[in-house]
């Protein structure tokens, strides 16, 4: 038969709701250190589990937390849930649903974690205009994005300093002697495709450089395939160009497919630059310049946040801009001759 939370209290000694206050982690503060500790004791010789679904009907919570990305076989999003994981858990269950970053699909997965009552979510598919999370976040649900930013107030987020990233690659093209700079852009219906297209003009513009629409593709989405496409646009369409600023390190690895299908060299004929620093960029050949970003920080902050909000300890509407930094490899080199 299985263990009850009076047979727990029984074996301790105390009352059975001392037993709650010390298997709760939202209230085991409450209970002396010494006491706690037997009493996990007794529960540990017992196998006594919490039942997590009876604590939540009582206080009307369903004791997990919707963590929802766009494509979880990246290795960027698999830290992002490891943060948010590191925080909330034990008290809440992450449950992670993927959107393979399509609105449609977006939307079904929203409508599904709503539906199972999570007492909040983390969302790193966001676009720049969500109606459904904005809805979300009006009836009260408290919604924190990670590594995404919407346009609509009162969405709490955490996210990278886009722009620094930005800024410090093109300055390092800029110091090896290149003019020519393409940009390969994420989807400019999400805050890290628009935002990192924007910078990029701006930073272009600082060092004296007109930006130059010829130079610009879009990829539809943050995958290996658009990459590869938009960089063989870019050879087809007869422009000169000496680097490329990836929207991504995926777009970045799509440019590599194309140049080697080419024949084209990095980074005699064209440096890549990548954004992320994925953990396994440094791996290729040549090793990936990359602006590298704290995804496992995003995830934990944007967790904090969201406790922040369940408990009443903050209001929804606050943003966390994290540091990046610039990791130079092999991929970026002197202008050599204009490419391709």
């Amino acid at each position: 038969m299985r263990a009850t939370i009076r047979d727990v209290a029984r074996e301790a000694g105390v009352h059975h709701t001392t037993v709650s206050r010390a298997l709760n982690p939202a209230t085991a503060q409450l209970v002396k250190g010494e006491t706690a500790a037997r009493i996990r004791a007794a529960a540990a010789r017992l196998g006594y589990v919490p039942d997590a679904l009876a604590r939540g009907l009582k206080n009307n919570t369903s004791m997990t937390i919707g963590v929802v990305v766009p494509d979880l076989a990246t290795p960027i999003m698999g830290q992002v849930v490891r943060g948010v994981e590191d925080v909330v858990m034990p008290r809440y269950v992450a449950l992670v649903v993927n959107t393979d970053d399509d609105p449609e699909r977006e939307r079904l997965q929203l409508e599904v974690l709503a539906t199972r009552k999570v007492d909040g979510l983390v969302v790193a598919s966001a676009r720049l205009h969500t109606p459904q999370i904005e809805a979300l976040v009006d009836s009260g649900l408290p919604v924190v994005l990670a590594n995404r930013r919407a346009r609509g107030v009162g969405i709490s987020s955490v996210t990278s300093d886009d722009a620094a990233g930005v800024a410090a690659a093109v300055e390092h093209l800029v110091a090896l002697g290149h003019r020519r700079i393409a940009h390969i852009s994420g989807p400019l219906d999400t805050s890290t495709g628009a935002a990192r297209a924007a910078a990029f003009r701006t930073a272009l513009t600082e060092h004296g450089i007109e930006p130059d629409d010829r130079l610009v593709r879009t990829a539809k989405a943050f995958r290996v395939g658009e990459g590869e496409r938009a960089f063989a646009e870019l050879v087809e369409s007869g422009e000169q160009f000496t680097a490329v600023f990836a929207g991504n390190d995926l777009i970045a690895v799509g440019c590599y497919d194309a140049m080697r299908r080419r024949g084209i060299s990095c980074p005699e004929h064209v440096s890549i630059v990548g954004f992320n620093d994925m953990p396994f960029v440094d791996k290729l050949w040549p090793p990936l310049t990359s602006v590298r970003v704290p995804h496992h920080e995003i995830g934990r902050q944007a967790a904090h946040m969201l406790l922040a909000q369940i408990d009443g300890r903050a209001e929804a509407g606050s943003t966390l801009l994290l540091p990046v930094s610039l990791q130079v490899r092999e991929s970026t080199g002197p202008v050599e001759r204009v490419a391709p």
